[in-house]
């Protein structure tokens, strides 16, 4: 039994080191080249190009502005071009889009806006394989990693004392874990819940993380993760697959010949069809429920930041005057954001727990 025990703990701690090895790595990588371009001459403030570059993804992480000169975090750009092989190198070869490098530019077309393309000789643009580490993947990587810290913390915790209460930031987790599964993920589940428990807390903790990263201004927050809907998408066909893989045959029955007057179902598959596009619409709702209130959020706060730059470039006075009540706004949202990240959290795990939960019902029993 000592034996078993030396071989966890010794597992245990060689994935809590490899678990730093990789936020140092990712630290070591994001902020050794932080980069300075200077800007040629100054172009007027475009509020859309502003909004749109603190929402959506990006080759660079920016940090900030100061005089004419952008800080941001070059990210490693890798790229196959299918004549000339792999080519790998940082983001920071473009200098925010102004050049090209090896052949390969950020577009400013209307096709492949803000992507890279590879520059044909006949002056042509087009599309690599792209696996590029870009500001979201970065912070995909860094609320992993941060995930797995607080999960290892926990149990280190559990393994040294399991029958001692946990204090500080471990008794708050606890408190978490207690309340999702105990409130939400139980009661919605039933008596097999247990099994889905695992999923639906990495859920939970992994949207919560990437919502408390978003709205945090500087390194290693500002990435606007969860008002992606390639992020919110695959998280919305987890649950559809976990849904769809383990529903019992009533939960089959009730879609192909539920419980309704037979014309309903027959010879036109009226109620059926129905069902059908409910296993689709169902995580369709749970992917843009997400995507559309954290991007409302940070697009929100964006355009009153941005009326300070309109009404200053009006005149000083206006522009000091509108300030006020854009800071105050702006705050008043980013202290609303924070009830929503809890919440947009709590809703997507205590649906993908209903969703669940329905797929293991059994049929009632007559008396």
């Amino acid at each position: 039994m000592r034996l078993i025990r030396k071989k966890v703990q010794k597992k245990m701690n060689n994935i809590k080191y490899r678990a730093w090895k990789i936020v140092l790595l990712l630290l070591v990588v994001c902020l050794l080249p932080v980069h300075a371009v200077e800007k040629s001459e100054k172009e007027p403030f475009n509020a859309g190009k502003f909004i749109l570059g603190h929402i959506t993804d990006s080759y660079f992480w920016h940090i900030t502005s100061i005089s004419e000169k952008e800080i941001s975090i070059p990210l490693p750009v890798i790229v196959n071009s299918d004549t000339r092989g792999w080519f790998v190198f940082m983001s920071s070869k473009f200098e925010h889009g102004h050049s090209s490098y090896q052949g390969f530019e950020i577009s400013k077309s209307e096709k492949h806006n803000g992507k890279i393309v590879e520059i044909l000789p006949d002056k042509t643009e087009y599309r690599p394989l792209d696996l590029s580490i870009t500001k979201n993947v970065a912070s995909l990587l860094i609320s992993a990693a941060l995930l797995l810290l607080i999960v290892l913390s926990l149990a280190k915790h559990y393994k040294k004392g399991p029958k001692v209460a946990p204090k500080g930031f471990n008794g708050g987790m606890e408190l978490i874990v207690v309340f999702i599964q105990d409130q939400v993920i139980k009661p919605c589940i039933g008596k097999d819940y247990l099994r889905y428990s695992p999923y639906l807390l990495t859920m939970f903790f992994f949207i919560l993380i990437n919502n408390v990263l978003g709205v945090i201004p500087i390194f290693p927050g500002g990435a606007n993760l969860t008002g992606n809907l390639a992020c919110t998408g695959v998280l919305a066909l987890c649950t559809f697959v976990v849904v769809n893989v383990f529903g019992n045959k009533h939960y089959w029955k009730d879609i192909f010949w539920p419980e309704v007057p037979t014309w309903l179902k027959f010879p036109i598959p009226i109620m059926p069809f129905l069902e059908l596009f409910g296993i689709f619409s169902k995580p369709m709702a749970l992917m843009i429920r997400l995507f559309a209130n954290m991007l409302a959020g940070h697009m929100i706060a964006m355009v009153f930041m941005s009326l300070i730059f309109i009404f200053g470039s009006i005149s000083v006075a206006s522009g000091s005057g509108v300030s006020v009540l854009a800071i105050f706004f702006a705050i008043f949202m980013n202290f609303l954001e924070l009830l929503v990240i809890f919440i947009q959290a709590y809703v997507f795990t205590l649906l993908s727990s209903v969703f669940i939960g329905l797929s293991r019902m059994e049929p009632a029993k007559e008396h």
